[in-house]
This record gives structure tokens, C-alpha cells and sequence, in this order.
């Protein structure tokens, strides 16, 4: 049976927390008295079902049930989790968590909060405890992060239950452990905030100049390795201890005006509105949306594939959902097993405008691969020593695909046994094949130079698929040799 999560506001901070919620299989309830909500809600879902996916080398669970609840009280019956996502009026979330705890007093409760403490939310609750901060970063359907902050009075069983419940859908619960205004990230955001506006409305740049400056420097480091990592390399061999020495002094110089902050003018926000509107007024929310989860799903892909950082996050929660499946605690479903979201990019069309013949290998090899990491044949592996190499391919072409078509690809286990694995790949678009592909791998000790049984770590992870496939029905196409007619 799936768990309930309780969504209260369906902005996009409450909208993203119920498409991760239902992505992961949980079911969602929300209540948003903005009678657009429902319609806000189903655009991010729709951005969340683009983008998730793709970063994903585990099949995705089977979607949750979304619901639109008329009260509050209707949205948290049997919430196993709630989240507090309403606008940041004190006396409104007060409000909120009154009536929630009328209903499920010693229910989970998060709040989206991005600046209040804990203990301000906590004033005159029924049960303070079960309150607590998870603030998360938009969208939050894709950015890990959730900062975690408990007060003095907070129940520490509870929060380790709600980080352990953020930890399965995905996220990166970031427990800060000493109450504090906007928490660790804000603070941040709002120091570079205040010095962007000065060098606005002092004229030294603008918008599109100083996200520049972001997006093609420093944003790239931070991306990867955050704030104290990126100095210490910026130490060189003598370290951290060479970097504050060199630079520390600096931070006596009037470089900023960080403890200042500029007279917020109708004049100022209507410089930075028309900078703005010039910088990106070309795209409509839904299309910046859109750019930026395509971009992220990259980053976040190169991340996982080095194992760092965001990327270690995202390899985790595979691993977490890899043991469901092979752990005996559910069955394998005996259905093919989707495995890689792909969209076609420039580079990989050819000059009669269809993708290259090369793309469709490639395409393939994205599934295969993600198919091996998930039997446990990942990169780690393979450094021991032992892979699975692909002795045979026959791939058939069945349509085009075109720039910026969206594709999925899917394997299934056709026969496995010890030492080979026989297998077919369909990349689909819109649920048609675009083409299918047959390989037989075989299992190698790389350094011997020959076949050999695979161990029973794999094995035991391999052949529940392969039973599971077995009643499968087989594609006409399978067997066939090139040139055969249909």
C-alpha cells in the first residue's frame, strides 16, 4: 500500500514537494484554496515527469495517486508526512499547524519556511515537537537539498524519522544543528543578493552582466565543490592555511557593501524589472523552466557518473530502490524495464536531419549500461577486474527520430545464464519503437582474456529479471539476420 504525504500550499515550492513525493510512489494530498492550483500543480508535475527520470539508472517506481483536497483536515488524514509550503506570514503558518494538529497531532510536520526558526514556528502549538524546518531549493523536484532544522524542543526520533523519509525520496537532508535566520544556504543567497542589487543601481552592471559573471565562473565551482573545497585548491600544495593568509586580510577592505543594504525604490525595482524583461523576456516561465531542468539533469548526470557531490546523492537513492528489487521484499515486474530518458541534441543529427546512425548505438548503450549497474557490473566492477563485453548486435531501424524528440530506452532479458546474457533494447518515442537492438554479452575476466562465471552477487541480482522476463512475448525481430525479410 503507498504512503500518504500532505502537501499545505501548492506553489511551486508545495507543487515540487508533491511531484517528488509522487514520483518516488508516494501518494499526495493537497490543499491550496487558489482555485488555479490544480492547474499550477500539473505544470510541474509535467516538468518533474521530463526531467526526474532521466536521472535515474533504477526503473521508477509506479506514480502516486494526486488528490486535491477541499480542507486541510481532508488533505492529512493518514499523512505519514505533511509539508508546510504557504507564504512566509508567521501568523499564517500558525494557523496552518493549528489546524493540522486538530487532526494528526503527532504527525511529521516540515516547513518550506526559507526564513524562519523553528522555535518561531513552534509558538503556541498543540505539539511543538513534531514541528520542525525543511526548507528545500526550487525546483525541488531535482535539487537534492533539504536543510533539517530542529529547535530545542523538537522530537530528535522525529527528525531522524523525517530525514530517513527525505533520504528515500531522493533528497539530501543537510541537519543544521543550531537554529539561525534563513539557516545555512539563504544566508549565502542573501549576501550576493544585496551586493548584485548595489552594482545594479550603482550602474556598474547589469542583470545579464552579473549572471554572467555567475554562470561562466564561480557558479560552475560551486556547482561541484561548494565554498571552502574550491579555496582550498585555490591554495595550492600549501593548502587552506596559504589561502586565508594570502586573502584573509582582504576582508578588511571596503571591497562590498554586504552590511549595507540599498533603499528598495520603486526606481530600483523598476531598473532591475526592465534589465530583466531585456536579459530573458524572449522566454516565457515554462520555456526558462524548462532550459534550466535540462541544464541540471546534465550537471547532475556528469556529478553521478564521478560519484561526487549531488551526484553521490542520486547514486545512493539508486541504490536504495536496486536493493527493493533484488532484496526479495517485492517482485521484479514482468515487464520490460525502462531504464534510459534520452533527448536528441544538435550533435547527433546527420545532414538529412534525422539522427545519426551512430546516436541509435549510443542510445543503446545508455540502456545496456544502466542495465549492468543495476545487476552490480558498475564501473567499481569492472576496476576489479571482470565486465561484460558485448559480443553481437543487430539493430533494426524501425523510425526517425528528430531534434529534440524525446526518447526512452527499455531492455529486456531475452535468456542469462552464468557466463551470458542475451538481451533486447527498444528506444521509443511517444510509445513507438524508433528501433530496437539485440546483444548478446558474455561475462570476462578482463585480465585472463576469456568467459567466465559471473559471481553470485550478480547473479542473484540477474536472474530475477530473467525469470521475470521469461513470459515475456518476444519481439518478431528477435533472431532475425541481417537481410531477412519481414
Amino acid at each position: 500500500m503507498a504512503r500518504k504525504a500532505a502537501i499545505i500550499g501548492g506553489g511551486v515550492i508545495g507543487g515540487g514537494w508533491a511531484a517528488r513525493f509522487l514520483l518516488n510512489g508516494w501518494n499526495v494530498s493537497v490543499f491550496d484554496p487558489d482555485p488555479e492550483a490544480a492547474r499550477k500543480i500539473g505544470e510541474v508535475l509535467a516538468n518533474a515527469r521530463a526531467a526526474l527520470p532521466a536521472l535515474s539508472d533504477i526503473p521508477m517506481v509506479a506514480e502516486g495517486v494526486l488528490t486535491m483536497a477541499d480542507t486541510i483536515t481532508e488533505a492529512v488524514e493518514g499523512a505519514e508526512y505533511i509539508q508546510e509550503s504557504v507564504s512566509e506570514r508567521l501568523e499564517l503558518k500558525h494557523r496552518v499547524f493549528a489546524q493540522i494538529q486538530q487532526s494528526c497531532p503527532d504527525a511529521l510536520i516540515g516547513s518550506s519556511t526559507s526564513g524562519f526558526k523553528p522555535s518561531e514556528l513552534q509558538q503556541n502549538a498543540a505539539n511543538p515537537a513534531m514541528i520542525f524546518v525543511a526548507h528545500p531549493f526550487n525546483p525541488v523536484y531535482l535539487l537534492p537539498l533539504a536543510e533539517v532544522v530542529p529547535s530545542p524542543a523538537s522530537d530528535l526520533a522525529a527528525i531522524e524519522r523525517a530525514k530517513e523519509i527525505l533520504r528515500e525520496i531522493g533528497m539530501f537532508p543537510l541537519h543544521v544543528r543550531k537554529e539561525i535566520d534563513a539557516h545555512i544556504a539563504d544566508r549565502f543567497l542573501e549576501a550576493v543578493w544585496r551586493e548584485a542589487l548595489w552594482l545594479v543601481k550603482d550602474g556598474i552592471a547589469t542583470t545579464e552582466e552579473i549572471d554572467e559573471a555567475i554562470r561562466m565562473g564561480f557558479g560552475l565551482r560551486w556547482g561541484q565543490m561548494g565554498l571552502f573545497e574550491t579555496y582550498r585548491v585555490a591554495g595550492g600544495e600549501a593548502g587552506m592555511k596559504h589561502f586565508m593568509a594570502q586573502f584573509g586580510p582582504c576582508l578588511q577592505w571596503p571591497w562590498t557593501k554586504l552590511t549595507d543594504v540599498p533603499e528598495f525604490t520603486d526606481e530600483l525595482v523598476d531598473l532591475i524589472a526592465g534589465q530583466s524583461d531585456a536579459q530573458s523576456g524572449a522566454y516565457s516561465i515554462r520555456e526558462l523552466e524548462r532550459i534550466r531542468d535540462g541544464n541540471l539533469v546534465g550537471f547532475l548526470r556528469a556529478l553521478k557518473d564521478r560519484n561526487w557531490g549531488a551526484g553521490k546523492v542520486l547514486r545512493e537513492h539508486d541504490e536504495r530502490r536496486r536493493v527493493a528489487y533484488t532484496d526479495g521484499t517485492r517482485d521484479v515486474a514482468a515487464a520490460p524495464m525502462v531504464l534510459a530518458h534520452l533527448q536528441v541534441l544538435p550533435s547527433w543529427i546527420d545532414y538529412n536531419g534525422h539522427m545519426t546512425e551512430s546516436r541509435y548505438l549510443f542510445a543503446s548503450s545508455e540502456v545496456s549500461d544502466a542495465f549492468l549497474r543495476f545487476i552490480g557490473a558498475d564501473m567499481d566492477y569492472v576496476a576489479s577486474g571482470f565486465s561484460y563485453y558485448t559480443a553481437e548486435s543487430h539493430i533494426m531501424h524501425k523510425g526517425e527520430a528528430k531534434l529534440g524528440d524525446r526518447l526512452t530506452g527499455s531492455v529486456q532479458v531475452l535468456a542469462a545464464d552464468e557466463k551470458r546474457l542475451h538481451i533486447f533494447v527498444r528506444i521509443q518515442k511517444d510509445g513507438a519503437d524508433v528501433a530496437t537492438i539485440e546483444q548478446m554479452l558474455l561475462h570476462v575476466d578482463m585480465k585472463a582474456g576469456r568467459t567466465v562465471a559471473a559471481p553470485a552477487a550478480i547473479l542473484d541480482r540477474l536472474m530475477p529479471v530473467a525469470k521475470a522476463h521469461a513470459v515475456l512475448p518476444r519481439d518478431a525481430s528477435v533472431g532475425r539476420f541481417t537481410g531477412q525479410r519481414k
